[in-house]
């Protein structure tokens, strides 16, 4: 992003005809830090934009070039950045440059909510994608997070700053919700078990969620489709809930009733699908059934842990045909609910060494000997020949 309010800086301070010095004192700077920004050498931090517009009685969006234009510019930059930081899909292919983006951003639209929940998801996401999610496990045998090494990311504690201040003036909407449900997690991160709770009792219940308040705001066919949202979208949170209550467990539940229980989470989605055609949710199936094969390994069931992997490779192909635009929601209970065949939106096509790479798919302490064992075993070799029979990627 090319910023070009150096040269409007010039103009105005000629236009008015005042020095670099008068400029400076009035705004409480150096006259080299002026300079620096006429020869377009830096820009002027956030909270020195407003004092240069108020010396010089112009708004901000003068400031910076713009009059009707500031609306489309911003959903132009927010849009952008969101798209690259995508691509940060757990590997760090752009973290730098998406987080220097957003940083001009909120300096070329200082307090703007969609410029800083952009700044906020990019630092969100930036702290897992550098230093990764650090699990223990607690002197019961739960999982609990490492909150003690989760506090000193500066990323996320710039990124619940950002939220937090964010909150005090968004108004109810999906910008708020997403700002909401980004910062909880944070707080969970980092062991802020308190202002999570706060947080949790100003949201709706389960009631009062959008996809069941939408089914309350239509009739007919409308009423069918937005069932159908609703049921999709619950059946994957259910089965995500399961999941987590078995990571969660770590020793207090077997291998056996590991693999019981993530079958019945696979089960959910089946329930709303039975036909099959899961549309984007072969994506998570996908990955569920790499996870279910790490506990039928540790079971002891070696012959299913490598027919869950090529569930896994079912789920992965048919994944690909829905990215293709091939095969959306046919079942009856969702038939009416339009997909777009986008999967996971405008992020980078999945690629077969996806599998191999994020195998179990979830942070799992005993993956590591186990992917050794399993790769060791002669079944290893076949599956990932099959995998490379897709073509993709």
């Amino acid at each position: 992003m090319q910023l070009n309010i150096g040269q409007r800086i010039r103009e105005l301070r000629r236009r008015s005809g005042c020095t670099q010095e008068a400029l400076a004192g009035a705004i409480g700077v150096s006259s080299q830090a002026v300079s620096r920004w006429e020869s377009e050498g830096g820009y002027p931090d956030m909270e020195t934009v407003p004092l240069i517009a108020n010396y010089f009685g112009v708004s901000i969006d003068s400031l910076f070039g713009y009059n009707n234009e500031r609306a489309l510019r911003i959903d132009e930059l927010v849009a952008r950045i969101e798209k690259m930081d995508l691509w940060n899909n757990g590997v760090n292919v752009n973290v730098d440059e998406c987080i220097s983006l957003a940083r001009e951003a909120m300096i070329e639209f200082p307090g703007n909510e969609k410029v800083m929940l952009c700044l906020a998801s990019v630092l969100y996401n930036a702290g897992y994608v550098r230093r990764g999610e650090v699990h223990r496990t607690d002197a019961e045998g739960y999982d609990v997070y490492d909150t003690g090494i989760h506090r000193t990311y500066t990323e996320w504690s710039e990124a619940i700053a950002l939220y937090e201040k964010l909150l005090q003036t968004a108004e109810p909407g999906e910008l708020r919700n997403r700002a909401i449900n980004e910062l909880s997690q944070l707080y969970l991160n980092v062991g802020a078990h308190d202002r999570a709770q706060r947080l949790a009792e100003t949201a709706p219940n389960i009631q009062g969620s959008r996809e069941f308040l939408k089914m309350r705001a239509a009739d007919g066919k409308a009423r069918v489709v937005a069932c159908g949202e609703a049921l999709i979208k619950t059946a994957g949170a259910l089965s995500g809930l399961m999941v987590q209550t078995v990571l969660g467990s770590k020793k207090n539940m077997t291998p056996a009733e590991k693999v019981q229980s993530l079958r019945g989470a696979a089960d959910v989605i089946g329930l709303v699908c039975p036909d099959g055609n899961c549309g984007s949710w072969h994506d998570y199936l996908s990955q569920l059934n790499m996870l279910i094969s790490l506990y039928l390994w540790l079971d002891g069931q070696k012959d299913a842990a490598f027919e869950a992997l090529y569930t896994a490779l079912r789920h992965f192909d048919r994944l690909c045909v829905y990215l293709d635009g091939n095969a959306g929601y046919t079942a009856p209970l969702v038939r009416l609910v339009y997909q777009a065949p986008t999967g996971r939106g405008e992020c980078p096509r999945p690629k077969r060494c996806d599998l191999l790479n994020d195998w179990p798919g979830w942070c799992v302490p005993e993956a590591e000997h186990v992917k050794a064992e399993m790769q060791a075993d002669h079944r290893w070799d076949a599956w990932v020949a099959e995998l490379e029979k897709l073509g993709i990627g």
